[in-house]
């Protein structure tokens, strides 16, 4: 693989001088399998419109040194998360992928009193190195984090519970090109108890450039308000069924 990537950068070297680069494409729109829905554009226009007054720099001081990433928008897609969760008002958040713990506490601190969030990961979030979260952050149970790969359907299968309650969903996990595809076939077995709203992280990153053009319910890609690498948001229809395309 750094051999390849080697390659790739000799026959298309980054133009620009920039702290990160990733490659990526651009498809054409007019065949695209599905579109943005009008829930889509308006739940997408409220939460920008909220998050342009938003502050975390609270988050921000947690954070051992810049780049503060929650401050940084448009570009991270902290103060956009927080604006979802104004904008959706959901009582129960699903985050895979808990990291440093930055995303939880943005929505966290924006979530109406007696919501939930619940992230999933293989690490404790004590032994994630640059973790910002922090015992007190538990404490009240609006917070709570599994150690449970939910690309496993019998994860699916056991916290079924909580997740056919969830309103709003954060991929934020491997970008492998696998990993996020076996999120989406196990939530197709999902009946959810409302149609979530499901941001989907680095979309535009080679691995995950097929999965979410395959995705066939509406869809708005939303990297310019977003995180830099890719941001996008799907209205995850209830049944679950026909979800993605036909790869080709």
């Amino acid at each position: 693989m750094k051999i390849k990537k080697k390659m790739i950068k000799r026959l298309m070297p980054v133009p620009v001088q920039v702290r990160h680069a990733e490659y990526s494409m651009v498809f054409s729109a007019d065949d695209d399998a599905s579109r943005p829905s009008e829930v889509l554009l308006s739940v997408a226009l409220e939460a920008i419109e909220k998050a342009r007054g938003l502050s975390l720099t609270d988050l921000s001081a947690r954070m051992k040194g810049p780049p503060y990433y929650p401050e940084i928008w448009p570009g991270e897609h902290y103060k956009l998360l927080a604006g979802l969760a104004l904008s959706l008002k959901p009582k129960m958040v699903i985050e895979i992928g808990t990291g440093s713990g930055l995303s939880a506490l943005a929505i966290k601190k924006y979530l109406s009193p007696g919501s939930k969030i619940a992230t999933f990961d293989l690490v404790d979030w004590k032994s994630y190195p640059g973790s910002c979260l922090r015992e007190e952050d538990f404490r009240d149970g609006s917070l709570v984090q599994h150690l449970d790969d939910l690309s496993n359907p019998d994860m699916v299968l056991k916290h079924r519970q909580i997740i056919t309650e969830a309103e709003m969903i954060i991929i934020d996990a491997e970008k492998d090109g696998v990993m996020e595809q076996r999120f989406l076939d196990n939530f197709s077995s999902v009946s959810f108890r409302t149609s979530p709203l499901v941001f989907f992280d680095d979309i535009r990153l080679w691995n995950m450039l097929k999965i979410w053009r395959n995705i066939a319910f509406p869809k708005l890609d939303l990297t310019s308000f977003g995180h830099w690498s890719g941001t996008g948001i799907i209205e995850w229809k209830k049944s679950g069924a026909g979800q993605q395309k036909q790869a080709e």
